[in-house]
């Protein structure tokens, strides 16, 4: 996972040395030769996968210096990967920051207590109508974690309360119910220890404001000030990505075209799921780099 970029680029290269140094062991190694079971844990792979994505976008303003991104926005740890982007905030304060993010939100519930499912072929006010359905039954927690778009909402709580929720959404006439191999049940109430605990760790971050502005995942608002950010923070860790709302604001501010850095194309799936009529592009090796250029061309499909 970023190997390539790694060797090609020097400010990628700068970009894992700091990741290494602030965490005080090799991230870098991880990435690049594993084993992949460590890497599993949440808390590594957060600021391995944030690592990654500034050393791509690091990467990319070498091969593109007149890249300029009219907004940035990421799906839950991403928004961290946004706000380094937009110079809100630092590496060097990004990477710790999220390793003991990580370390909250694994510990926050009980391994085996609570889950996530991914809801096909549902509306999002359907999904909310099951999960409130399921909670009132139980007694539990479950609510929507990331509205990922029209058709795709993932829930969150405790296992038993998400289990009943799938049922009632199957007999509401979802497609497809999927649950999800994750460590903890993100973005629902039972992250509230995560969520207090990351509030101490935000005191002590200088953020700036952001330029460009970056489309919050608490509020699908976008934000510059940096008196704002260490709040929306907190919030994120229990509210729902609104990742649909997020993708409706931009193409309501004029964007239409869209470029995905880090590894993998989920994101860039869902945007075409909610902007059709987009431009997409992924940025994840550096075979992807002929791809960015078509787009900003103005040739993407």
């Amino acid at each position: 996972m970023g190997r390539d970029v790694y060797e090609a680029s020097e400010a990628a290269r700068e970009v894992f040395a700091v990741a290494d140094e602030v965490l005080g062991f090799s991230l870098s190694g991880l990435c690049f030769q594993g084993p992949a079971d460590d890497l599993v844990p949440t808390e590594i792979q957060q600021p391995a996968i944030l690592t990654t994505c500034i050393a791509l976008y690091r990467c990319l303003q070498e091969h593109v210096p007149d890249l300029a991104p009219a907004f940035v926005a990421g799906h839950s740890l991403g928004e961290y990967s946004a706000l380094v982007a937009a110079g809100a905030l630092s590496l060097e304060d990004a990477v710790p920051l999220v390793h003991a993010r990580g370390r909250f939100m694994q510990q926050a519930v009980a391994a085996g207590s609570g889950a996530m499912a991914a809801v096909m072929g549902l509306s999002p006010d359907a999904v909310d109508s099951v999960c409130r359905e399921a909670s009132q039954q139980t007694g539990e927690v479950v609510t929507p974690a990331n509205y990922n778009s029209p058709q795709q909402t993932v829930i969150a709580g405790a296992a038993g309360a998400v289990e009943l929720a799938r049922e009632r959404a199957s007999e509401r006439g979802a497609k497809r119910t999927v649950a999800l191999k994750v460590s903890a049940p993100f973005h629902c109430a039972l992250m509230a220890p995560a969520a207090d605990q990351l509030a101490v760790e935000l005191k002590s971050i200088r953020f700036a404001d952001a330029s460009p502005p970056v489309i919050t995942n608490v509020e699908a608002l976008p934000n510059t000030s940096r008196a704002r950010v260490s709040g929306l923070l907190e919030r994120q860790v229990t509210a729902p990505v609104r990742f649909t709302e997020m993708i409706q604001k931009l193409s309501q501010l004029g964007v239409d075209q869209y470029l995905e850095v880090g590894p993998g194309r989920v994101l860039s799936g869902l945007v075409a799921r909610i902007q059709r009529r987009s431009g997409r592009a992924n940025f994840g090796t550096l075979a992807d780099l002929e791809d960015v250029r078509t787009l900003l061309a103005g040739d993407g499909d």
